[in-house]
């Protein structure tokens, strides 16, 4: 592995996936847990990462999520509550 910003989210990516797998073992586990944890929030779900979105793409999202019928009222709230922040 190179450890490219791409290479560390795919390798992010694979232990959040271990995690959610039934089949794993809990050492398997255990020791994805521990390199996430190690790794910068960055490669796998800081709230910061939002701020480098193009806001006019996350307006559509929420108002996507507003519209569409499939979305639960308690989602539509919480898209409306983050849209009225932005």
């Amino acid at each position: 592995m190179q450890d490219t910003a791409e290479d560390i989210s795919n390798a992010a990516s694979g232990h959040k996936a271990n995690l959610s797998n039934p089949n794993t073992s809990d050492a398997s586990k255990a020791n994805s847990k521990e390199i996430l944890d190690s790794m910068d929030k960055p490669f796998y779900g800081d709230e910061d990462q939002n701020k480098s979105k193009n806001p006019n793409q996350v307006a559509g999202g929420l108002k996507a999520a507003i519209n569409n019928p499939q979305t639960t009222d308690e989602g539509k709230k919480a898209a409306q509550d983050k849209l009225d922040n932005m």
